[in-house]
């Protein structure tokens, strides 16, 4: 297993990482996965065997019974690994039950620590922006749980750039625990997160873990074109995460995946986790099997560097035109381009 350091962090962490989003399956939830705790102790004994030494789960995960189970799972040997969940959702019926105040942030990680069975949370993420609250106050909360040692380091979740920005900024100015990571989906059919977030986290220092880098199952080459989802999946379920916008671009990008797969003898769900492993400012990605053997699957896509032409051939049949203002930049701006702006900019303009 690889280890990367989490943004400008003292931390490493593996570069496939476990979700425990179908650990218990309740309400909606059981349309990801129904993961109970003996299947859910089995995976994570697969992953930490396989050197995996971050998991990952929330509060809003099946009721908090994925913490639950998680942190059973994980009972004797927290030493061996790093825990990350996230708060912001809703968590009951009552008006502060939810959003990123001082009251249900502490509320709602003294919640996580009962259930998860542990003394502190390494990773603490806020799950998703809260326009309502001062950030001031956010990030104030989440520094005093810092200095308390009740959570070690904090991140965010499906921020937009400029939310990112504005976090970062204001946590400098208040000289605040600024976030180390954001978690965000990005994978092969879904890439506008390199419009903002990638840029924004190699200029940051921020570390970026993914969620559903398979898209949902969508990459992993079970979906092909003009069938019908197969029966146990998810979107065969009815779970809508990621959107399909282009379907006719989803299948060119799957046909692509299978005929790697095929000459590599490996699985698409490999060849699509391995081109992301080598993108810029991608720290880990959070896997979420359903069974031991997706995730033993999942696991060895480590194993596989892509070459320079099947990395091409994956870029140009996911790529998408450049939005303005960067079509601008890449015509007027290339010859003063930071390393940030590269990301972007650079396969483009002939700069990287």
């Amino acid at each position: 297993m690889e280890y990367r350091q989490l943004g400008r962090s003292g931390i490493r962490v593996s570069a496939l990482s476990m979700g425990a989003l179908t650990f218990g399956g309740r309400g909606v939830f059981a349309k990801v996965g129904t993961t109970d705790p003996a299947d859910a102790a089995r995976q994570v004994d697969q992953a930490v065997d396989a050197g995996v030494n971050l998991f990952d789960t929330a509060d809003a995960y099946s009721g908090g019974a994925s913490e639950e189970i998680l942190g059973q799972a994980l009972k004797g040997r927290w030493d061996r690994v790093l825990i990350a969940t996230k708060a912001r959702m809703p968590t009951g019926d009552g008006p502060n039950d939810a959003g990123l105040s001082r009251h249900h942030l502490i509320t709602a990680c003294e919640a996580s620590l009962r259930r998860l069975g542990t003394d502190h949370i390494d990773l603490y993420q806020v799950h998703q922006w809260d326009g309502a609250t001062p950030l001031e106050e956010t990030l104030s909360a989440l520094d005093d749980l810092v200095r308390a040692g009740k959570i070690r380091y904090v991140g965010c979740s499906n921020y937009s750039g400029w939310h990112l920005m504005k976090a970062l900024a204001t946590a400098d100015r208040l000289g605040v625990t600024r976030f180390a990571g954001q978690q965000i989906h990005y994978s092969l059919q879904a890439r506008e997160a390199e419009h903002e977030l990638i840029p924004a986290a190699v200029d940051q220092g921020v570390g970026v873990l993914v969620w559903s880098p398979l898209a949902g199952g969508l990459l992993s080459g079970k979906y092909r074109r003009g069938e019908r989802a197969p029966e146990g999946s998810r979107r065969f379920a009815g779970w809508d995460e990621p959107p399909v916008r282009d379907e006719r671009k989803l299948y060119d990008i799957v046909d692509v995946l299978v005929r790697i797969a095929g000459d590599r003898g490996v699985s698409p769900a490999q060849v699509a986790l391995s081109w992301l492993l080598g993108r810029p400012a991608v720290t880990s990605l959070v896997l979420g099997a359903r069974t031991g053997e997706q995730l033993a699957d999942n696991l060895r896509a480590t194993d596989l560097v892509l070459a320079a032409d099947e990395r091409a051939r994956l870029d140009e049949v996911s790529g998408s035109p450049l939005p303005y203002p960067y079509w601008h930049q890449a015509k007027l701006a290339k010859d003063r381009l930071s390393p940030a702006d590269e990301t972007l900019l650079g396969p483009q303009t002939g700069t990287r």
